[in-house]
């Protein structure tokens, strides 16, 4: 009797205590400290402070081959064959019969991806890119860094497996791009709108499951809005029908500037990587097995000199050229089955004041099924995409209008009906193409799993597609893994490691000084892959409070550039600002409204590799990509420092306007401008500077109505970048 009584007694104190201890693990789960990337302090300390005005002394970086130099490295390790020459063996390639390891072609984020993987294990790599790192698919990203809640949903209905298994490795991905790359990649919250209860729970089970997935490599933990929340959050969002409003977190990145830090991190560790270099051809030995690859020079063909070819010899030939994978395994067999399902993305950015700054939003059901984001990107709002399959892969895709409209269409759905969503409003919009991996049993594209595959062909050529952005490094892991497997390369400790910043003790003993004062990157390099630790350049000294360290040694500096060179460069921002400094050009912005210093032209061109105007304007800075106006604006400017940066005759300034004209018209620039001039553009923004050293309003009011887009007639009666007694007006 006494037991049952006692068994009376202790059970509700231990269902009570078990219930609290279980609520209370979850509830410390979900509210845990986290350390956000780029919190803590700065591994490699800022300039020591110093009186406001004085010229700004930066640390010393360690200084990359030059692009001349990378050229002669790729010449020294493989038979010089000049078109008009003979098959004589060049003195300097016979200096090195073992050729490379791997040699990459693409420079893309899978190609740049597996360089900086190859050369961190100790391997010779080299990596070839026919245009500029990351000029097509990588650098017209929806930029986020995510598990994709859309697969996760589709994993979870259709029982798919391999859905489940991209999610989490791409969430698992996700943190490692936070940490390699802190000042590039940052946490973004995303709102999901809820118009009906019943998806609430729906909604809520998604979210924690993604959560849950996420494990240790989750920093916030998704939550609920009310409706009152929601509106104070995302205050342009439609308040008809609106309940509330689920948040969860995925990261958010600047693509194109993570593919060129890549690239020169793989630099840093010993890869030769050249870009404007195109393969022609590739080469094999008596029993048909790949030895190497021809190739050529580009950018003396734009000064109007004959490019010479040569070739490269390397163990392994790595194919990871994207969209354009099949060409290369045609050069390889001409027979061969395509394995790319191309698929066709279009996104259109706003100005900033349709998203708040700090908040994304997802609609996961569109019209016609498919999935939407708008977020904030880069000072503007983003919009997209669109997911239709490519009938054809083309360089420089252009966004058609119907996709644009769609997209425009669904914003208006979301947004309070006072906000007008107008195709006036558009400022940049480009299209890109997805090179999804081919099953011949889905017709739809977007049921495609964007997970990748690694291939080797019968003559040895190593291909890797498919894939995202968010899992470039896994992708890479694999390749040379599969590259060091199947062809025996031997991997090699790098001791001592390379030094990220300072001065090498050589340098200093060379100056009478006998202490060190040089960092290394942290990474045990001993031969395995370490790419989930190795930082990328730019790393090593960023916080987030870097901006400030900036603006406050750098008189004339303002905060929005601050922060604009913190996050796009990272430490490399002291080199930035000492430039900018040093010929007083603090203030000197390419495009007024946009945080972009002349001096990045200049950094662009002696640090990143940078070699045509479009380097610059696309994948250096963002300006054709936020506003195709204000970069038509700023290309004259752009090819007028490049020129007396490079050398270049007026022949050639004159093929970069074309050019870069050219490559604006698939970033949404409109027909009417398309034949524009140099002098027009230059006209016009003189026009404007007068107003602004006048003070003078402008007093021409725009028109409140509709710009008609669509008929191509149309835009040619008057193009709004123009002043009105331009010819292209008339």
């Amino acid at each position: 009797m006494t037991l049952q009584r006692a068994r009376r007694l202790v059970k509700p104190v231990l269902y009570t205590t078990s219930a609290t201890l279980v609520a209370g693990g979850l509830l410390y789960w979900t509210q845990r400290p986290r350390s956000l990337p780029g919190s803590q302090a700065a591994a490699v300390p800022p300039p020591a402070a110093h009186e406001a005005g004085s010229r700004v002394r930066p640390a010393t970086f360690p200084a990359l081959k030059s692009r001349e130099e990378q050229i002669a490295d790729l010449k020294l390790r493989g038979r010089f064959s000049a078109v008009a020459a003979t098959d004589e063996v060049a003195p300097a390639a016979a200096a090195d019969d073992d050729g490379y390891d791997l040699l990459v072609i693409g420079g893309g984020a899978t190609g740049s991806g597996i360089a900086l993987d190859a050369a961190t294990r100790g391997l010779r790599v080299a990596l070839v890119e026919r245009e500029d790192f990351g000029s097509e698919t990588s650098s017209k990203s929806t930029k986020l860094v995510h598990g994709g809640v859309r697969y996760l949903e589709k994993a979870f209905w259709d029982l798919d497996h391999n859905q489940y298994k991209l999610v989490v490795e791409a969430l698992r991905e996700r943190k490692y791009f936070l940490h390699t790359a802190p000042h590039l990649s940052t946490w973004l919250p995303i709102m999901l709108p809820i118009d009906r209860w019943w998806k609430a729970p729906y909604y809520w089970a998604g979210t924690k499951l993604y959560d849950v997935l996420a494990g240790s490599e989750n920093i916030e933990s998704s939550y609920f809005l009310t409706r009152s929340k929601a509106l104070e959050a995302f205050p342009m969002l439609k308040t008809e029908n609106l309940v509330g409003a689920l948040v969860y977190y995925d990261g958010a990145h600047n693509d194109s500037r993570m593919n060129v830090s890549l690239a020169l991190t793989a630099a840093w560790y010993g890869a030769t990587v050249v870009n404007h270099m195109e393969v022609t051809g590739l080469e094999k030995d008596e029993a048909g097995a790949l030895t190497g690859a021809r190739m050529r020079d580009l950018i003396p063909g734009k000064n109007g000199k004959t490019a010479e070819e040569f070739s490269v010899r390397a163990k392994v030939v790595v194919n990871a050229t994207g969209p354009f994978t099949d060409s290369i395994r045609h050069m390889d067999e001409p027979g061969a089955r395509p394995i790319v399902a191309p698929s066709s993305g279009v996104h259109v950015v706003l100005p900033d004041y349709f998203s708040p700054g700090n908040m994304g939003l997802i609609d996961p059901s569109t019209s016609d099924g498919r999935v939407i984001f708008l977020l904030p990107w880069q000072g503007n709002t983003l919009v997209g995409t669109t997911d239709d399959g490519a009938p054809a892969i083309t360089r420089n895709p252009i966004a058609h209008q119907r996709e644009i409209d769609w997209i425009l269409a669904e914003v208006r759905t979301h947004l309070s009906p006072e906000i007008r969503v107008r195709r006036r409003d558009v400022l940049a919009a480009w299209s890109g193409i997805r090179p999804l991996v081919r099953d011949p049993k889905v017709k739809n594209t977007a049921s495609v799993v964007r997970s990748h595959l690694v291939d080797v062909s019968g003559s040895g050529l190593l291909t890797c597609a498919g894939g995202k952005w968010t899992t470039y490094r896994q992708m890479a892991e694999d390749t040379v893994d599969e590259a060091i497997r199947v062809f025996g390369l031997q991997t090699r400790p790098i001791a001592p490691p390379p030094f990220v910043r300072g001065e090498t003790p050589a340098d200093r003993r060379g100056r009478g000084r006998t202490d060190v004062d040089h960092v290394v990157d942290d990474a045990p390099l001993h031969g395995d892959c370490q790419t989930h630790r190795v930082r990328l350049i730019g790393a090593h000294g960023y916080s987030r409070t870097l901006y400030i360290q900036l603006r406050q040694h750098v008189d004339g500096l303002e905060t929005g550039v601050a922060r604009h060179l913190a996050d796009a460069y990272g430490d490399q921002a002291w080199t930035v600002v000492a430039a900018a400094a040093a010929a007083a050009a603090t203030d000197d912005r390419i495009a007024p409204a946009y945080p972009f210093l002349a001096a990045e032209i200049v950094h662009g061109v002696r640090h990143e590799y940078a070699q045509t105007a479009i380097d610059v304007l696309a994948r250096r800075t963002r300006l054709a990509f936020l506003d195709v106006h204000a970069a038509l604006d700023a290309l004259p400017r752009v090819i007028d420092v490049m020129a007396a940066e490079l050398a270049w005759s007026p022949r050639r300034a004159h093929t970069e306007w074309l050019d870069g004209v050219r490559f604006l018209q698939g970033m949404g620039l409109p027909p009417a401008c398309w034949g524009v001039s140099r002098a027009e553009v230059e006209q016009r923004r003189g026009r404007r500077r007068q107003v602004e050293e006048e003070g003078e309003e402008d007093e021409e009011d725009e028109e409140d109505e509709e710009v008609p887009v669509t008929p191509d007639a149309v835009w040619r009666k008057h193009s709004p970048v123009l002043p009105k007694e331009s010819p292209a007006n008339r």
